[in-house]
């Protein structure tokens, strides 16, 4: 198996942008925790920054689905991010789609230290429309890592993240009991029956 690392020059100080981005249940934290390690087995400093809103398995490490873990700093905005990475050669971000847009700047800012940014994040919201600051972070980074989950209907590549809650809210943190992940055909058979569905209680 190829992985990231076989391309990327780990010791010398070569800035660069890698984002992990995919659906829910995908696997990207667990890519995001896998690289960070590896770098930290190679004798790197590295700093990790998750969203301090991310509440939901720890309030200062990056947890996978599967219960893997990492510290991390918990911050506000992104621009903390800046501030506090200090003298590092490795910045790992978390859950990027839940930062303001500044989290662009900030991934360009750090690679043109010669800090290499490993992102992950989602790239698509509930409603299947481009997450956040995330679009604008792929377009600028060197490397783009696509993760796909199984879709929970028929067993095929997931690349969408349905949401069970009727809520408009675009933040909304949940797991298993409040998003699925679907792959295309069976997210707009769903989408669509959900809207037959509640079209026909409002003409009830």
């Amino acid at each position: 198996m190829h992985f990231l690392e076989n391309s990327v020059d780990l010791r010398n100080k070569r800035g660069s942008v890698e984002v992990i981005a995919g659906s829910m249940f995908s696997g990207k934290t667990e890519e995001l925790i896998r690289r960070l390690k590896r770098a930290m087995i190679a004798g790197l400093k590295v700093e990790i920054f998750k969203p301090a809103l991310d509440k939901r398995y720890s309030d200062d490490c990056v947890v996978s689905h599967d219960e893997r873990s990492i510290p991390s700093t918990p911050v506000e905005t992104a621009s903390m991010i800046l501030l506090l990475s200090g003298d590092v050669d490795v910045v790992g971000v978390d859950e990027a789609q839940f930062f303001d847009n500044a989290i662009v700047e900030v991934c360009r800012v750090l690679a043109d230290r010669g800090i290499r940014v490993v992102v992950a994040g989602l790239d698509m919201d509930f409603a299947g429309k481009p997450f956040g600051p995330m679009p604008e972070i792929m377009a600028t980074a060197e490397y783009v890592t696509k993760v796909h989950a199984i879709c929970v209907e028929c067993g095929n590549l997931a690349n969408y993240s349905f949401r069970l809650a009727d809520d408009d809210r675009l933040v909304m943190l949940g797991e298993k009991e409040l998003y699925r992940p679907l792959c295309r055909n069976c997210y707009v058979r769903i989408s669509s029956d959900n809207k037959d569905n509640q079209g026909a209680d409002n003409n009830s």
